[in-house]
C-alpha cells in the first residue's frame, strides 16, 4: 500500500488517545480503523500531523455534541419528520454495479422552509451517521469487501436565485461533512443543470482542490444514459429517468418510487431503526420532543472564500438580470 509510512505514525500517535476518545472511534471506523485512517490523512494530503489533529477535533466534536447517541433521537411528531424530508429532498435510490449506495439529493427543489436550522442539521447527521453505521457495513457485507464510500447525484432542477436564502445552512451542513465525515463521496454526478448553476461552476472549479475537482462530473441533462453505465435502472434516482433531459420530483408510481420522499423504503428503514433506537434508550432517558442542538463548526478559510464566490456570482447574474431588485434586503447571516 502506497503512502504506508504515513498510516504507521499515524496509528501510533492514535494508541494515545483517552478512552472516550477511543470509544467513539469505534462508531467512527465500524471495524476498519486503517481505512478510516487513510480518509482522514487524504483529507490533509497525507500530512500525519494535520490529520491527527483534524480526526481528534471530529471525536471531540462527537463526544460534546452527543453524536454516538443521534440515532435514537427521532425528530418528533412524524408530521415535522415529514415536513423536514419534504423540504431536504435527499435520500437513497439505491447501489451502483459495485455496490456503492447511490444518493440523490435535489439541490435545487429543497427549500429548508419548513423547521428550524437545527433540525435538518440533525437530520443532515442522523443519514450520514446511518450511511455510516447501517448502510456501508451491510454493503461491505454482501459484497464480501471493504466499502466506505458512496456515490452522489445533485439534481440541479429548479435551482434560482434565491438559493442566496439558504446559503448559511448550506455551509454550516458542507463544513460538518468537509471536517467530520471527509472522503465518503466517490464521485459527485451533476445532472439537470441550469444557467445560474454552470455560471457559478465556472468561478469556483478554478477554487477547488484538484482532489475535489476530480470527484465531480457535470452530466448531459437528466444523465440517465450515463449514470446506467454503473448503475441498474431500478437504483436510478427518479429524477434521471425520464428519457432525454428534463426532471420531475415526482416521477414514478407516487411516492414510493421518490426517494426523497418518507414514504420511500430507505426512508421508512431509517426513520423506523431511529424509533426502534430510542425506544431501546428510552429506559434511561426519555424521550424528549425538539430538535438536537449541535455546534456548527468554522468553515475553513478555503470553503469561506468558496461560499463568498457564489454569492457574489449570484448577484452577478442577478444583476444581469435586472433581477437584484428581488435580492435587497436579502440576509445571507439571519
Amino acid at each position: 500500500m502506497a503512502h504506508q509510512e504515513e498510516v504507521k505514525q499515524f496509528q501510533t500517535l492514535m494508541e494515545d488517545l483517552d478512552d472516550s476518545l477511543k470509544e467513539t472511534f469505534k462508531n467512527v471506523h465500524q471495524g476498519n480503523p486503517t481505512d478510516t485512517l487513510v480518509r482522514f490523512l487524504k483529507a490533509r494530503d497525507w500530512n500525519v500531523s494535520k490529520a491527527h489533529k483534524m480526526l481528534v477535533d471530529c471525536l471531540r466534536w462527537r463526544i460534546e455534541n452527543g453524536i454516538d447517541n443521534i440515532l435514537a433521537k427521532p425528530i418528533l411528531p412524524a408530521e415535522l419528520y415529514r415536513a423536514v424530508r419534504d423540504s431536504q429532498l435527499v435520500g437513497v435510490s439505491g447501489y451502483s454495479k459495485e455496490g456503492l449506495p447511490v444518493i440523490a439529493v435535489g439541490v435545487g427543489l429543497s427549500t429548508h422552509d419548513k423547521a428550524s436550522v437545527n433540525y435538518y442539521v440533525q437530520s443532515h447527521i442522523q443519514m450520514n451517521e446511518y450511511r455510516d453505521r447501517v448502510v456501508l457495513p451491510s454493503a461491505s457485507k454482501k459484497h464480501g469487501r471493504y466499502i466506505g464510500t458512496s456515490l452522489k447525484v445533485l439534481d440541479m432542477t429548479g435551482l434560482k436565485l434565491s438559493a442566496l436564502n439558504q446559503i448559511k445552512l448550506m455551509t454550516v451542513i458542507t463544513t460538518i461533512d468537509d471536517l467530520n465525515y471527509p472522503e465518503k463521496t466517490e464521485t459527485y454526478y451533476i445532472v439537470n443543470a441550469p444557467y445560474i448553476f454552470s455560471a457559478c461552476w465556472k468561478v469556483v472549479k478554478p477554487l477547488l482542490q484538484e482532489r475535489t475537482r476530480r470527484k465531480i462530473q457535470v452530466l448531459q441533462g437528466n444523465g440517465r444514459d450515463e449514470l446506467l453505465k454503473i448503475m441498474d435502472y431500478a437504483s436510478l434516482p427518479h429524477f434521471c429517468r425520464k428519457e432525454g433531459s428534463g426532471s420531475s420530483r415526482h416521477i414514478g408510481n407516487g411516492t414510493t418510487e421518490n426517494c426523497f420522499s418518507l414514504d420511500h423504503a430507505f426512508h421508512q428503514r431509517l426513520y423506523n431503526y431511529i424509533k426502534q433506537q430510542a425506544v431501546l434508550t428510552e429506559s434511561v432517558v426519555p424521550i424528549r420532543q425538539g430538535s438536537f442542538h449541535v455546534d456548527f463548526p468554522e468553515p475553513d478559510p478555503e470553503g469561506a472564500k468558496i461560499t463568498k464566490k457564489i454569492e457574489s456570482e449570484f448577484h452577478r447574474i442577478g444583476d444581469k438580470n435586472g433581477l437584484i431588485n428581488s435580492l435587497n434586503g436579502l440576509k445571507v447571516d439571519g
